[in-house]
């Protein structure tokens, strides 16, 4: 059976888009334009996987995020806009969205955060470890990096890289402080090419000394750079 994916959109061209990109990808779309018949989709349609524009009539995309049947329901929420701040997609992380995609669409880009939603989406059903370990969306090849973490409020950090993806990092810090929910990491891939500064957000802590983050809002030309080191760090490993 394929995923279904609910593709909450009000401008009529960019849901037909996302339609036909997800029939390409082998997902089953369900399109609505509103926030409020996304509310009644959860219950009637049963989605796997949401796609939510933030900018809506009546109720916003952030709105959204914050509806108790949505947090009970626990979709993978995949945010999608093109005129959002920094701030607003932190806010969208920070509310409970797995991921933020920006406008223009990326296919190759959007297509990899979909397989990594599908994985969220089975393993918040407790069924398919099997599927999840067959579709994890990257390697992670081991990599050693130091990494300058940019907290919000001000504070500055350093650590070191030890797993790179073209979706996150897991990260050492040098000092025995927990990161921010959201930060700002900059990094210089082994490639030659000028220093990356990404939007990560926490996941999770994988040990008293490790932390895994996930970057968000990457541009075509970041997912692209990063595939290509991640890319080479594995033929030469």
């Amino acid at each position: 059976m394929a995923t279904r994916v609910l593709v909450v959109e009000d401008e009529e061209e960019t849901a037909e888009l996302l339609r036909d990109l997800l029939r390409e990808f082998g997902y089953e779309p369900l399109l609505v334009r509103s926030a409020e018949a996304a509310r009644s989709a959860l219950d009637t349609e049963h989605p796997d996987v949401i796609l939510l524009d933030l900018r809506l009539p009546l109720m916003s995309g952030l709105d959204f995020l914050q509806i108790d049947r949505v947090r009970a329901a626990r979709p993978p929420i995949v945010v999608v806009s093109g005129v959002a701040t920094e701030d607003e997609a932190r806010e969208c992380l920070l509310r409970g969205a797995l991921d933020f995609v920006g406008k223009p669409l990326n296919a190759d880009l959007l297509r990899q955060v979909l397989l990594y939603a599908e994985v969220q989406a089975l393993r918040t059903q407790h069924d398919g470890e099997r599927r999840a370990a067959d579709r994890r969306r990257s390697a992670r090849p081991p990599l050693t990096l130091p990494v300058r973490i940019f907290e919000y409020n001000g504070g500055e950090r350093k650590g070191i890289c030890v797993d790179l993806s073209t979706f996150g990092m897991k990260l050492r810090p040098l000092e025995s402080v927990t990161p921010g929910p959201a930060v700002r990491l900059y990094f210089r891939p082994l490639d030659g090419g000028p220093g990356l500064y990404l939007l990560a957000i926490l996941v999770r802590r994988e040990d008293p000394d490790t932390y895994a983050f996930r970057f968000v809002n990457l541009t075509e030309a970041e997912f692209e750079r990063l595939r290509g080191v991640v890319a080479g760090v594995g033929e030469s490993s």
